[in-house]
């Protein structure tokens, strides 16, 4: 498509260029005459026989009008779209703290998605992947971002209208950084700073000068959230008993301190203080929590908080937990998520649906601000290029005012990303499988534990005995394979879903099949299993890892691969060693297999007997075994 710029787009030239192979458009004198003009406030654009028009308030509407305008004008025939924005900003947060730390190629690609969507913000969640002088042990070998490259990340992120800012920890979450012996006088406990204590006070203060200054905005995220070790390791040996809120309110005002000092404009998370609130002191999603007075008059008030809230379904809940902040008197944003959280794939029926129902009753409750966040806990086996229906549904929210058609989001997510919305949503069927309750509200993640249990122990198996599992993967393999597109710019990213399924329709029920065999005393089976299935299994493993790793290596820096390459070696090499102990056993060099032995146990209280879903675990080391990976003398 041909295209004539008509007004002033000198601000707007270096985001146009960027997108002109984006969206295959090309500026040329003889195109289609486009007039640029500044509106009230709404964008619209047109098309019609004299030309076409682009009208918009702030730059970031520009860019979405644009993509409109190509993907609606590509036949040629007229048309008229006017929108309401129904956030003032909205936008994701790409943690770059759980391993995968995103090249800036990478981030670049991600950000022009973003433009043709028409989003106008973009927090880095940065635990300690950022430089910090004079802090060598600050994210050491994490694949940290220098301030060039942040700055870098900025100045692209701004030709689109776009706002990048950081999101930093001040408070807890800090175990990457705390974990090294040569900066431990900075430690309270394992991923709590000690508060109070001079040295971290100046740290604290460096970090917020490194992270703020390649930015041009002004706003920092503080972090502070979970804090629940808060003042319970060396601060309370010098200082005895302290309550956390006198604690937390006294290091806030400090941090805040620094902040102002700069000009910036704070947020944090508020789940601690509704924690302070409840009646265990522990819950920040109850419903009947009260902030007292006393807690909320303590308070600052130049601190944004931000109510996250991944996971509800109910818009009720959401109405009743918005107010349960409105007493903190403090400016409320709101902090939703893509569920790339401790899987291989995207929960999506649980995210669009939790989704749907916040942002309609943020826009109910005048909620102008908005996140949605796409955490990488225990090691980033997921990926955010994954989640661009997600960031999609949350785009299309915002320029709609009224219930959102799914046909829209559908149509957009393929014009933006190349990729059907169908295709997108076999992400959530790596997780979505028989015994999970329905759109996987309850957090199910097979796909990481089938994959990683061990074969002889399974200690999965009796939460999926009777579920379909390998069928269930036999039959999502082929319909991945249906959906993809081998010529689509983003087609690379079916590779592990689509070799995972490979392994899983074979390893997923193996347990119980080996437990069945020896039990009933089938040596033919079991040297059948050793000899030529657990080398099946081997084998698609090995070629799940390099689809994995070349996923990774085109994606994210290196750093943090190797924890995911540990992993499959370490599922690789258990697979040889269940091999060698079934043959010793059917050759008769031993007596039995002990592991085999041993009864199967339902792995915890989710699960399906109890309609929690098919079986969750947030931790590797807890799938491969129920022995001790690491033991920790003194924590703090």
């Amino acid at each position: 498509m041909k295209l004539r710029f008509e007004g002033n787009v000198t601000s707007l030239r270096p985001g146009i260029q960027a997108l002109s192979q984006e969206i295959a458009f090309t500026e040329d004198e003889a195109g289609l005459p486009v007039q640029v003009e500044l509106s009230a406030g709404d964008l619209e654009i047109g098309l019609n026989e004299g030309g076409a028009y682009i009208r918009f308030a702030r730059k970031h509407q520009f860019f979405r009008g644009l993509g409109l305008l190509v993907q609606y004008g590509r036949n040629g025939r007229p048309f008229t779209i006017r929108e309401t924005e129904q956030f003032d900003t909205i936008g994701p947060m790409f943690d770059l703290s759980r391993n995968g730390v995103l090249t800036l190629d990478s981030f670049k690609f991600l950000l022009r998605k973003m433009a043709l969507m028409g989003l106008n913000t973009v927090m880095l969640y940065l635990e300690d992947t950022y430089e910090i002088s004079g802090e060598p042990y600050f994210g050491y070998m994490r694949g940290r971002y220098t301030q060039d490259e942040l700055r870098e990340i900025d100045d692209y992120a701004d030709q689109f209208g776009i706002e990048a800012f950081p999101s930093i920890q001040t408070l807890a979450h800090l175990e990457e950084f705390l974990k090294w012996e040569p900066v431990s006088f900075y430690k309270d406990t394992k991923g709590a700073l000690l508060v109070g204590d001079e040295r971290t006070e100046e740290l604290v203060d460096r970090m917020i000068e490194a992270v703020s200054a390649p930015f041009r905005s002004r706003k920092i995220h503080i972090g502070m959230d979970e804090a629940e070790e808060l003042g319970r390791g060396k601060y309370l040996d010098r200082n005895g008993y302290v309550d956390r809120f006198e604690i937390m309110t006294g290091h806030l005002e400090k941090v805040l301190e620094m902040v102002r000092r700069r000009g910036l404009k704070p947020m944090m998370w508020s789940d601690m203080f509704l924690k302070f609130a409840s009646k265990d002191g522990a819950e920040h999603y109850d419903t009947e929590t009260q902030i007292p007075e006393e807690m909320a008059r303590r308070i600052p008030k130049d601190v944004d908080m931000v109510y996250w809230d991944y996971a509800h379904i109910d818009k009720e809940d959401y109405v009743k937990l918005i107010a349960k902040h409105r007493p903190l008197g403090c400016n409320l944003a709101f902090a939703g998520g893509i569920w790339v959280f401790n899987t291989f794939g995207v929960n999506y029926g649980l995210s669009l649906n939790a989704t749907d129902s916040a942002l309609q009753v943020c826009k109910q409750e005048g909620i102008r601000e908005v996140y949605a966040t796409m955490w990488g806990d225990d090691g980033m086996e997921g990926n955010p290029y994954a989640a661009l229906l997600g960031l999609q549904f949350y785009a299309e929210h915002a320029y709609t005012e009224g219930e959102l058609a799914w046909c829209q989001v559908a149509e957009r997510v393929k014009f933006c990303t190349g990729i059907e919305a169908e295709a997108f949503l076999k992400f959530k069927d790596l997780d979505e499988t028989p015994g999970s309750e329905l759109n996987n509200s309850k957090q199910s993640n097979p796909s990481k534990f089938l994959l990683y249990q061990d074969v002889l122990l399974g200690l999965f198996d009796k939460q999926i005995e009777g579920l379909a599992m390998a069928d269930h993967y036999a039959q999502l393999e082929q319909e991945i394979r249906r959906v993809r597109v081998k010529d689509a710019e983003l087609d690379y990213l079916f590779d592990v879903p689509e070799k995972l399924c490979a392994v899983l329709k074979q390893k997923s029920e193996i347990g119980l099949e080996l437990k069945r065999a020896y039990d009933s005393g089938d040596q033919a089976e079991l040297r059948r299993i050793a000899e030529a299935v657990l080398p099946s299994i081997a084998a698609a493993v090995k070629e799940l890892r390099a689809a994995h790793r070349s996923q990774w290596l085109r994606m994210f820096k290196p750093f943090g691969w190797e924890v995911i390459d540990i992993r499959y070696g370490g599922v690789l090499n258990r697979l040889d060693t269940a091999a060698v102990r079934l043959l010793d056993y059917v050759d008769g060099r031993i007596p039995a297999i002990e592991e085999l032995e041993q009864d199967r146990l339902v792995y915890s209280s989710v699960n399906r007997f109890n309609q929690k879903g098919a079986g969750w675990c947030s931790y590797y080391y807890r799938m491969a075994s129920p022995n001790v990976f690491f033991h920790v003398i003194n924590p703090f």
